[in-house]
């Protein structure tokens, strides 16, 4: 072979990426492009996890990776750049080992650091790409306005349960995300993976999906995600598409944008501090060991809010289930003069059932705070946690 044509590959970069040397819309020269291309990843859990492993065995030469978590048991299901070992470790430096292990000719820069519209435009203005591997509409949004301010295809996906959604916004070539979701959802109106769940392997079909995209507008090759939104139903196996055209109205990639700098995300899609206290008073808070000790009184009802799936995992023993949407239609089977005490996985559900309760005229209604987490951590020690 040429040595012109191989300088930028040592003979072990040949050999490891022998089987993209063979492919014609790779070859040689597709292969450098990879080497010299650079992708940031915004998250580094069951998205992230094989966009970021993929990246780094096709040969992508630097990859960013931006997460401030730290890898927790309940993670393991589905982030297969984690392992056991890693917990308690902050993600980015599990990740990074993982990546150094898959191929060590790859350079990784990591931020430890939440994603934010102070420092988003300094961390992704030199990345070629940037990958959406995030679960919240805030991130979601920040990660477009950047892509569109710099000019940037944002490769994305989402997953929910058995459901999984990817595309490619580019204002280049298409719609960006504005186009396709101008406004945000109601807050609360769609749960998380850790509120929803999620199957374990939807995270790794979709984001190969996304590493595919991504490797696809490096090499040039093939026809990117641009304008079409691939629809996954892991449950039935069926893959949609719904095309998608840009928004002339588009608040940021619109011919007359309002949006021209990065904005609170928050606000925008109507989030507010998640506490106890925004919503219930501090006398209608009762601590895990507080409970404990009023528990045995006869007259104390316990209602867990959350949902069969989660009650079946785990519950204070002699509570009643009545899942939260339930909870309206079903003030008929309580008492207003009975002491009540009302739990869910972390305390946010359980905060609205106590405000919903202070509205319909219930006068003795209490939130545990922290939820069944706190309670097993500081009263039922032996009580699984998820």
């Amino acid at each position: 072979m040429n040595q012109k044509a191989t300088e930028d590959l040592s003979n072990e970069e040949i050999q490891r990426y022998s089987r993209h040397l063979l492919l014609p819309e790779v070859g040689l020269d597709g292969q450098k492009k990879l080497k010299a291309a650079s992708v940031l990843i915004i998250g580094t859990g069951g998205l992230g996890s094989p966009i970021a492993m993929y990246l780094a065995a096709a040969g992508v030469g630097c990859i960013g990776l931006v997460d401030m978590d730290i890898v927790e048991v309940s993670n393991l299901q589905r982030q297969i750049i984690h392992g056991s070992e890693n917990v308690g470790e902050l993600k980015i430096e599990s990740a990074k080992r993982s990546i150094a292990r898959i191929n060590p000719f790859v350079k990784v820069n990591t931020y430890r650091e939440k994603f934010t519209a102070d420092n988003a435009l300094d961390i992704a203005r030199d990345y070629d790409i940037i990958i959406d591997g995030t679960d919240n509409f805030p991130t979601r949004y920040l990660v477009n306005d950047v892509c569109v301010l710099l000019g940037k295809p944002n490769v994305y996906g989402s997953i929910f349960r058995f459901e999984g959604q990817a595309s490619v916004f580019s204002a280049k070539h298409g719609p960006c995300y504005r186009c396709l979701y101008p406004e945000p959802p109601p807050e609360g109106l769609v749960p998380n993976c850790a509120e929803g769940g999620v199957i374990g392997v939807l995270p790794g079909m979709i984001g190969t999906i996304q590493a595919n995209e991504a490797i696809k507008i490096i090499l040039g090759e093939g026809t990117p995600l641009y304008s079409r939104l691939l629809l996954l139903d892991a449950l039935d196996m069926r893959f949609r598409e719904m095309s998608i055209h840009k928004n002339p109205a588009c608040h940021i990639c619109g011919p007359n944008p309002t949006i021209t700098q990065l904005i609170d995300y928050q606000v925008f899609c109507g989030i507010a501090p998640k506490t106890d206290a925004v919503q219930i008073a501090p006398e209608q808070v009762i601590s895990p060991v507080e409970l404990a000790e009023q528990i045995t009184q006869s007259e104390l009802l316990l209602i867990d809010v959350r949902s069969p799936e989660e009650h079946a995992i785990c519950a204070i023993e002699n509570s009643i289930l009545i899942p939260l949407p339930e909870l309206p239609f079903r003030l008929h089977e309580l008492s207003k003069d009975r002491a009540i005490v009302i739990y869910c996985k972390s305390g946010i559900r359980g905060s609205k059932a106590v405000a919903l309760l202070n509205d319909e005229g219930f006068l003795h209604v209490k939130n545990l705070s922290g939820g069944i987490k706190a309670w097993a951590e500081e009263v039922d020690v032996e009580m699984p946690s998820y």
